[in-house]
């Protein structure tokens, strides 16, 4: 039904003024991301037609970047007449867009939207500083550099998990009722219709499976010393479908690693069939009655959850005193085990 505030008295259809047969197409072209209508409609620059004088970038959640940690850049790019264009992607209003830069990286990777990614492999950034270079083409004198320093004072995590339980088997559908037999309509020999029979019942589904039980993982710690001192750390388990060996480098003095086996999910209850369709009466003097429909079948009951595996914590006698930075859950597991052992550098 049409909206009646868009309608007249004459109830005819009010006429859209002018402005509005562009607009629309306008803005359904710049939603879909074509630049070239976004610089027409003034939300993105061309920086081939504007004049800079400088560049700067930053990280929107400096001061630093965590292995494993995705960050995303900011470029502020500055006028002659002082006025200052932001890249797109942030919460200021961007007109510049990533594209119209030349981004290169070290040790961080960087994508064609502003983000810059660091491998979670601490092997892969210990001791280095990631770099950021900008450059605008179009300004071959403008440039902008950055380094971001590799901060471990956060919290990392590394999760394990058992397997999913299988879903319940659905329940079959009710047999649909026979059709009530045909009487007679002959007013001199009138007969009335058989009765419909009634549908069957649907069957219950089947209870999901039970999740298994969370993989048994294994973590390792040492101290690498230095200024900070920092943990190595290896989490593993001996499950194959658990994955690789994660490896950590955590700072005590504020940051933390949560270690977690946790079962399964339960799979979920099988739905329950449907009730077949009641037959219908047959014709006669009077017709028969339809039979009744079957009722459904009860949706199965979800599987439970398996259970938190066995985790086991081998420290260095040295590692002893930053224990509080390493956290281990396994619900409804086995008590963590801690062993103090020499555990030597870990890579």
């Amino acid at each position: 039904m049409a909206n009646p505030s868009v309608i007249s008295e004459s109830r005819q259809p009010r006429r859209l003024p002018r402005w509005a047969v562009f607009v629309g197409p306008a803005l359904v072209l710049a939603l879909s991301g074509c630049a070239a209508m976004n610089v027409k409609l003034g939300w993105s620059v061309r920086l081939d037609k504007t004049p800079i004088q400088s560049m700067e970038v930053s990280v929107l959640k400096g001061p630093g970047i965590s292995p494993g940690q995705k960050l995303q850049l900011m470029a502020k790019l500055t006028k002659p007449d002082g006025k200052v264009l932001v890249t797109e992607g942030t919460k200021e209003l961007g007109k510049v867009m990533w594209k119209d830069l030349d981004v290169t990286t070290s040790v961080v990777v960087g994508d064609k939207k502003g983000y810059v990614y660091l491998s979670d492999d601490p092997r892969m950034s210990e001791g280095k500083l990631p770099h950021v270079s900008i450059m605008v083409p179009s300004h071959l004198d403008v440039r902008a550099e950055l380094d971001i320093p590799v901060r471990y004072d956060t919290n990392f995590n590394a999760s394990f998990y058992g397997t999913s339980g299988s879903r319940g088997s659905s329940g079959m559908s009710g047999s649909n009722g026979m059709s009530g037999r045909s009487g007679s309509i002959d007013s001199k020999h009138p007969e009335a219709g058989g009765d419909g029979g009634n549908g069957g019942n649907g069957t219950d589904g089947g209870r999901g499976g039970r999740g298994g039980d969370g993989p048994p993982v294994r973590v390792l710690v040492t101290v690498r010393r230095g200024d900070p001192v920092l943990l190595q750390v290896s989490v593993s388990s001996s499950s194959p479908s658990s994955g690789r060996e994660k490896l950590f480098l955590v700072d005590p003095q504020g940051g933390t690693l949560s270690v977690s086996s946790n079962g399964g999910s339960g799979g979920s209850g099988g739905k329950g069939g449907s009730g077949g369709s009641g037959g219908s009466g047959g014709s006669g003097s009077p017709s028969g009655h339809s039979g009744n429909r079957g009722s459904d079948g009860h949706d199965g009951s979800n599987g439970s959850s398996g259970k938190g595996g066995s985790v086991t914590v081998t420290y260095d006698p040295e590692a002893a005193r930053y224990l509080h930075a390493i956290h281990v859950t396994n619900p409804g597991g086995p008590a963590p085990i801690f062993r103090e052992e020499p555990v030597p550098p870990l890579w």
